[in-house]
């Protein structure tokens, strides 16, 4: 967590304690909590658009997480593709980390990203919902 000492004294220069405390400390923590809560939700239960055969847990999405989480409630998409850098496969999936990505390859910043159309087939992935039916016909 080093990498929050320059972000913290740049907070401190233009703000005060208050800054570094809302910026850094309140932040770390939201960040974390969010996390962990989307760990919690996305593996218990919810829409399964893709189950992994021999998986120990497997991933279910969270739609009314994916504002807060980034994209990361997609969380059946990510255990099919967890080297993929979009989690939002469908139409209506927010998925604001990959359009981050997308915004980082547009200004030359981001390059070889991996989506499930250009990554290797996977062995014991069954597509769950007709959506996921009709996209593994493309990946």
């Amino acid at each position: 967590m080093l990498h929050q000492i320059p972000v913290a004294l740049v907070l401190y220069g233009l703000g005060g304690w208050s800054w570094v405390v809302w910026g850094v400390l309140v932040r770390v923590a939201a960040c974390f909590t969010m996390h962990w809560y989307i760990a919690h939700v996305a593996h218990t239960d919810g829409p399964q658009d893709w189950s992994v055969d021999d998986a120990a847990i497997q991933g279910y999405n969270a739609p009314w997480l994916a504002i807060p989480t980034v994209g990361e409630s997609w969380h059946s998409n990510h255990h099919a593709f967890p080297a993929s850098a979009r989690h939002g496969l469908y139409k209506g999936q927010i998925d604001i980390g990959y359009n981050f990505i997308q915004l980082l390859a547009l200004l030359g910043l981001a390059k070889n990203i991996k989506l499930p159309e250009n990554l290797p087939s996977r062995e014991g992935l069954t597509a769950e919902s007709a959506r996921a039916k009709e996209a593994a016909r493309n990946f």
